[in-house]
């Protein structure tokens, strides 16, 4: 199982929300290119880069700070906040993304979403799919569809959809464990590589989700606030 580590950047600075709510922030590093430094010093290979202010104003705000990381260190990144349009994707990968996450858009404009997937290849193209009590989220989080998240990716799946970034928001930033229960029933209904986000708090839960067949799982709060040590992580790279 690939570990992930997350920079989430709101203002040009390394932060993190609890349940999406950007009035809960908590600052960690004025400079998100020297938390990935550290990541990367300790032997992790990628990194789950989201642009907060991005995903609030619906386009690409901090391409600049994707740029500096990718160009500064060896990190493989998968890239996600605000890409709604061709250029957005562009500037993305021109920016050294080697992935990109896109969520809103698989919601609002399926059609651009599937051309990206033809166009880049589903390697590249990860679908975000976060819930709220299974409701699929959009707009940062701050906007409810009816789509059920099962539903959802099983759809996506069908149209070539191969990886899947799934957060439940509910357990996002908690500390309080990740969504086992809609993992295993997402590993049960489809067959899309499935990235878990969210709720992790401790090396136990990563053996959980590997144990799920989880294909990667990513890591926010936890390594922030000291509940993995990220020597700990280097083992499992």
């Amino acid at each position: 199982m690939r570990i992930i580590p997350a920079i989430d950047i709101l203002g040009g600075k390394c932060v993190r929300l609890s349940q999406g709510n950007y009035a809960d922030s908590i600052l960690y590093n004025e400079d998100p290119l020297e938390v990935a430094k550290v990541f990367e010093d300790h032997g992790l290979r990628y990194l789950h880069l989201v642009d907060l202010d991005g995903a609030r104003s619906g386009h690409i705000v901090h391409h600049k700070i994707l740029e500096k990381i990718a160009t500064k260190t060896s990190l493989s990144i998968d890239f996600g906040g605000g890409l709604k349009s061709d250029e957005d994707l562009r500037i993305a990968f021109d920016c050294g993304a080697q992935q990109i996450t896109g969520g809103s858009i698989a919601v609002d404009n399926p059609e651009q979403f599937i051309a990206w997937l033809n166009t880049y290849g589903p390697e590249r193209i990860i679908l975000g799919a976060d819930a709220n009590q299974r409701q699929i989220m959009t707009h940062g989080w701050q906007q409810a569809t009816s789509f059920d998240v099962v539903d959802f990716i099983l759809d996506y799946q069908h149209k070539g959809v191969q990886y899947v970034v799934c957060t439940d928001i509910r357990k996002d930033g908690m500390l309080e464990g990740p969504a086992l229960a809609l993992y295993e029933e997402l590993k049960a209904k489809t067959a899309i590589r499935l990235i878990a986000s969210g709720g992790i708090s401790g090396m136990a839960d990563l053996e959980k989700l590997q144990q799920v067949g989880c294909e990667a799982a990513i890591i926010g709060k936890a390594i922030y606030e000291r509940r993995i040590d990220l020597k700990s992580l280097a083992y499992l790279c």
